[in-house]
C-alpha cells in the first residue's frame, strides 16, 4: 500500500499516523492473543492495547447474558487523561437490549457502527455522562465466533471523529479472531468444569470406582477405593487388577474373562450386578457388589467397576436368617410347653373330674357316699377352670384384647413382686400386634428384675405418638444382662425386629437395667 500526499492510497480521510496506529492495534491485539488463549483474562489488556494504540479514550466490552437476554459491560478501560470515573461507572452498571445504544444495535446487526458526535445520537441512553466526561465520539465491533454473536467492543474519544471505513473493517477482523478466542476459552473452560464436576463426584461417591485399561492395570482408583481396599491411589494406578484387589483362587477367573472379551466381544459381567469377593491390602478377604461398564471412548477399551463393600449387608442378612429361625423355634417350643403344661396339669383334673363323677354316679343309690365325690369333683372343676385361665393369661391377657396397654399394665405392676412405677400410658389403641408386643416385653422386663437383678424399683414409661410407640424399663438392680445369652431377651429383640423396630439393652454392672424398645404404630 502506496502513500500519496501524506495519505494512505486507497483511503483519503485516513493519515499516515492513523494507519500507522491501526497497524499497531493489530499487532498488539494479535501479541495478546498469541501469548495467552485464556479469553476472560485478557479483556482488560485487549482493550488496553486497542485504546493506546488507537489514541482513543475509553473502552468497553459487552457480552450477551443468556440470563436476561441484554448486552451488559464485563470490562472497561481508560486513559490517564479521562479523570471523570462516572461514566465508566454507569457503564458497568448498565444493561442493554438488542438495537439500543451502540453496542446494542452492532449487536442487532452484527456490523461496525460508529458515531461522529455523541451529543447528536438519539440513540444513545448515556449521552449526558458521556457529555460530563469529556467524550465527543465513538464507534463499536461486533465480538463474534463463526457460529454466533458473543457481545461487541465500543471504543470512545475526547475529539471529534468522522467515520473511517478502513479502521471499523480492521477491528471487524479484529472482533471476529477475538470470538473464536472466547469461543474456544469457553469451550476449554466448559471441558475443564466438566472434567472438575467429574474428579468431584468420583472423590465423594461412596462406592468404590475402579477403571481398568486393557492390560487389567488400574488406571483411577478414587478415594472410596483407596478406603476400602487400603491402598493409595499412586500405588494403585499403573499395578493389575487382579494382583492388586481379586482373591488368588479367583484371579484366573478374571484374566480369563478379560481376555474372552477383548477377543470376542463375549462377556459375561458388563452391566450386571454381581456379587463376589474382594480383597484388602492385608490380604483379608470380604463380599462385595460389583457392576462393570465398558467406557464408550474411542482408542484401546477401557472397563469401570463400581465396587460395594456388603460385609454389614451379609452381616444384617445372617442375623436376619438366624432371628427368623429363633421365631420359628420359639413358636415350636412354646406349643410344645403349652402341651406339656396341659397334660400335666388341665387335662390331668379332668382325668380325675370324670373318674369322681362315674365314681358318684354308682353311688348314687347311697346318697351318703355319693355327696363327697360330687363336692370333690365340683372342687376339681372349679381349678381346672382357674387353671385354663391362667394358661389363656400367659397366651394372650383378656385384658389386653378387651381394654389395651393401659389396664394391661396396670394388671402386671398390680402383680409384680418389684414395686413398679408407672409413668403416663397410652389412653388410645394402637395396632394389636403392637400391643402384644409391648405388653410382653414389659412382662419380660419385670421377671427379669424379680428373678435376676434384685431390683427394689423398675420403672415403666410408654410414649405413644406419631405413629410410633416408644418403650423404656428401667430397675435399680445389679445390671449385667447380656442380650446375647438369655433367651428372653433374644426373643424381645426378634419380636420387635419383626415389626420393624429397634430393640437395645443397657445393663451396665452395678447400675441397673434398661431395656429400650422403640415400635413403629402408623
Amino acid at each position: 500500500m502506496g502513500y500519496v500526499c501524506g495519505t494512505v492510497s486507497g483511503d483519503p480521510m485516513m493519515t499516515r499516523g492513523e494507519y500507522r496506529a491501526v497497524v499497531r492495534a493489530e499487532l498488539a491485539v494479535a501479541q495478546i492473543l498469541a501469548a495467552s488463549a485464556a479469553g476472560e483474562s485478557l479483556y482488560p489488556r485487549l482493550l488496553a492495547a486497542i485504546g493506546e494504540s488507537l489514541g482513543w479514550d475509553f473502552g468497553a466490552w459487552w457480552e450477551a447474558s443468556d440470563e436476561s437476554g441484554t448486552l451488559v459491560c464485563v470490562e472497561t478501560w481508560r486513559s490517564g487523561s479521562l479523570q471523570d470515573g462516572d461514566f465508566d461507572t454507569l457503564t458497568r452498571r448498565t444493561a442493554l437490549a438488542l438495537g439500543v445504544g451502540l453496542p446494542g444495535r452492532v449487536w442487532a446487526t452484527g456490523a461496525p457502527a460508529w458515531i461522529p458526535d455523541l451529543r447528536e445520537d438519539p440513540n444513545f441512553p448515556r449521552g449526558a455522562a458521556a457529555a460530563l466526561a469529556g467524550l465527543r465520539s465513538g464507534f463499536a465491533f461486533p465480538v463474534q465466533s463463526a457460529r454466533i454473536a458473543l457481545g461487541a467492543i465500543e471504543m470512545f474519544c475526547s475529539r471529534v471523529h468522522e467515520p473511517d471505513e478502513e479502521l471499523l473493517e480492521t477491528m471487524a477482523i479484529l472482533g471476529s479472531q477475538l470470538g473464536q478466542l472466547i469461543e474456544r476459552g469457553r469451550a476449554e473452560r466448559e471441558v475443564r468444569e466438566s472434567n472438575e464436576r467429574r474428579r468431584a463426584i468420583l472423590e465423594a461417591a461412596l462406592d468404590c470406582v475402579i477403571t481398568i485399561d486393557e492390560r487389567g492395570r488400574v488406571v483411577e482408583f478414587n478415594p472410596a477405593a483407596e478406603r476400602t481396599f487400603g491402598y493409595r491411589s499412586d500405588e494403585a494406578i499403573g499395578t493389575e487388577m487382579a494382583e492388586l484387589i481379586v482373591p488368588p483362587a479367583l484371579r484366573g477367573r478374571h484374566r480369563a474373562g478379560l481376555s474372552r472379551l477383548l477377543a470376542t466381544g463375549e462377556h459375561r459381567i458388563i452391566d450386571r450386578r454381581l456379587e463376589l469377593t474382594g480383597m484388602r491390602s492385608d490380604g483379608c478377604e470380604f463380599p462385595v457388589e460389583l457392576t462393570v461398564t465398558r467406557i464408550d471412548l474411542p482408542g484401546p477399551p477401557l472397563f469401570t467397576g463400581y465396587v460395594r463393600d456388603i460385609t454389614e449387608r451379609k452381616r444384617a442378612e445372617a442375623e436376619l436368617r438366624a432371628s427368623r429361625a429363633r421365631i420359628v423355634d420359639a413358636g415350636d417350643e412354646a406349643r410344645r410347653r403349652l402341651e406339656r403344661d396341659l397334660h400335666d396339669g388341665a387335662q390331668a383334673r379332668l382325668v380325675n373330674l370324670g373318674l369322681a363323677l362315674r365314681l358318684a354316679r354308682a353311688k348314687l343309690e347311697q346318697p351318703r357316699e355319693a355327696g363327697p365325690l360330687l363336692d370333690e369333683a365340683i372342687e376339681e372343676l372349679a381349678q381346672t377352670t382357674s387353671e385354663l385361665r391362667e394358661f389363656a393369661r400367659g397366651i394372650h391377657p383378656a385384658v389386653l384384647t378387651e381394654g389395651g396397654l393401659a389396664p394391661a399394665l396396670r394388671a402386671l405392676a398390680a402383680r409384680s413382686r418389684v414395686p413398679v412405677q408407672l409413668g403416663e400410658l397410652p389412653q388410645f389403641r394402637v395396632p394389636s400386634s403392637v400391643e402384644a408386643t409391648v405388653y410382653f416385653l414389659v412382662a419380660e422386663a419385670l421377671t427379669n428384675a424379680t428373678r435376676y437383678s434384685g431390683a427394689d424399683r423398675v420403672e415403666i414409661n410408654i410414649d405413644a405418638a406419631h405413629q410410633r410407640v416408644r418403650v423404656e424399663v428401667r430397675d435399680d438392680g445389679r445390671g449385667g444382662a447380656d442380650p446375647a445369652v438369655g433367651s428372653g431377651l433374644r426373643g424381645l429383640a426378634d419380636r420387635v425386629a419383626a415389626l420393624d423396630g429397634s430393640f437395645e439393652v443397657l445393663s451396665p454392672t452395678g447400675v441397673g437395667t434398661t431395656l429400650r424398645a422403640v415400635i413403629p404404630s402408623g
